[in-house]
């Protein structure tokens, strides 16, 4: 049979197991755990003593402000990373596995000891600028029910910037990648993203408990941390970008020694499939992701056995079934709120706590903003100074962008009014609550 035969039927054969998907996955929430205030960082490493090497004096000095701890998840190490860490870092806490396990069931052990309200998830590979952690904290000051704050990531001089921790749901086109970083703005802080990076993310411990931390389902790494975000959203808890946490990623330095390039793409995008599967409840949203992930497969089958071969398992992936209960944040606005069309800039306005909102073109003075835009850029001085926030959402993104924006800046806010200025923004109204909307 042709290969182009065998991508048809399997590309068929997935879009009819996706009709027919059952819904029997329940999530068991962890019990919840007595935790003192401060930080847990959790770091799984496998044979990467030289790493831990580099990266931990760093976390240190940068601990040294909070209540905290650190814990190494040895996992399958044969370069005696465990021996090393108790002499020369007694302070570490090292789990050991003696066999290699997958990233989610590594950082599981390390979150499942975890003694602190806040566990910061690290790869090994990180390296932290000055006031990282000061920076992640202050995003749960600022955030209402924040699930998780995800640093900025840059690569080593010279190599090209895969990552930049901005993390967007996009499909400019039918066969690129669904999930992408974009580039942050100047100014640009505290932007709402589809999930935080497993690799440099702060996250309440207590959510993650409730949550049940991340599923073990998606070996052996890469697309469990898009899980947990969406997870979190659907329960209205948010994710956000931190501009001021900073950290250089040296990408892949322990998954390359393991598998090539052609399997960590193999990983990556049966992965995907399921993560679309297992975790979107949505039946319009769940229909509109899994056609995508198909065509986009079907298209690049003829690429490479990646493509082909997660293409090939699609049909299995999509009967193993989803969850259970309709989400409680339409999941919609949440790809909306994460499509890359919504940036947040905080203001310099020292007014106090803003009580007015105002969504037109208008700033007032101490308000929150939220306005349409052609396009995202850092907004003019004059109106970041009015302002205790500007929150701008590009105008090809339409109605749904806009209508997320301002639902979750009105969450975060609570003000008292909301003025909407001029008649396109009537028919916002209802998106304003707690706020008294008033139309001008």
């Amino acid at each position: 049979m042709k290969p182009e035969t065998k991508a048809t039927l399997w590309y068929t054969a997935a879009r009819i197991a996706g009709a027919l998907r059952p819904r029997r996955r329940t999530v068991a929430a962890w019990p919840v755990n007595e935790t003192a205030a401060g930080i847990s960082v959790v770091i799984p490493s496998r044979n990467g003593k030289d790493l831990l090497a580099a990266q931990l004096p760093g976390i240190v000095r940068e601990l040294d402000r909070f209540p905290a701890e650190i814990i190494v998840v040895d996992n399958g190490s044969d370069d005696g990373t465990a021996e090393w860490l108790r002499s020369i870092w007694p302070q570490v806490r090292v789990e050991i596995s003696p066999t290699p396990l997958s990233f989610a069931r590594g950082v599981n052990r390390g979150i499942a000891c975890a003694r602190y309200s806040h566990v910061c998830l690290l790869n090994n590979d990180m390296l932290l600028e000055p006031n990282f952690f000061a920076a992640l904290v202050r995003a749960f000051e600022q955030v209402p029910d924040l699930f998780c704050a995800t640093a900025q990531i840059f690569f080593p001089k010279g190599v090209r910037r895969e990552e930049t921790g901005k993390a967007v749901y996009a499909q400019p086109a039918p066969a690129d990648f669904p999930i992408r970083c974009d580039e942050p703005i100047p100014g640009e802080d505290l932007t709402y993203v589809l999930y935080g990076s497993g690799g440099c993310t702060l996250y309440d411990a207590a959510k993650l408990r409730a949550l049940g931390s991340m599923d073990q389902a998606y070996e052996p790494a890469y697309v469990e941390d898009l899980d947990l975000g969406y997870r979190a959203w659907q329960r209205g808890w948010p994710s956000v970008y931190v501009a001021g946490a900073v950290l250089e990623h040296r990408h892949r330095a322990t998954a390359s020694r393991y598998f090539t390039e052609e399997q960590l793409d193999e990983i990556l995008e049966i992965n995907y499939l399921k993560f679309v599967a297992r975790a979107v409840a949505s039946r319009e949203v769940f229909r509109k992701l899994w056609l995508q992930a198909l065509i986009r497969l079907k298209i690049r089958a003829g690429l490479g056995p990646s493509a082909r071969n997660a293409l090939r398992a699609a049909a299995g992936i999509a009967l193993g079934g989803g969850p259970i209960a309709a989400a409680g944040f339409p999941e919609e606005l949440l790809l909306a709120l994460s499509g890359g069309g919504i940036a947040v800039f905080p203001g310099r306005s020292a007014l106090g706590t803003p009580r007015t909102l105002v969504a037109g073109s208008q700033p007032r003075a101490g308000a929150v903003l939220v306005t349409f835009t052609e396009r995202l850029e850092t907004p003019p001085t004059e109106v970041l100074a009015a302002c205790a926030e500007v929150v701008l959402v590009r105008r090809s993104d339409g109605p749904l962008a806009f209508r997320a924006a301002l639902r979750q800046t009105a969450r975060k806010w609570r003000p008292e009014v909301a003025y909407l200025l001029g008649e396109e923004m009537a028919q916002f109204a209802g998106d304003c609550a707690p706020a008294r909307p008033v139309i001008s």
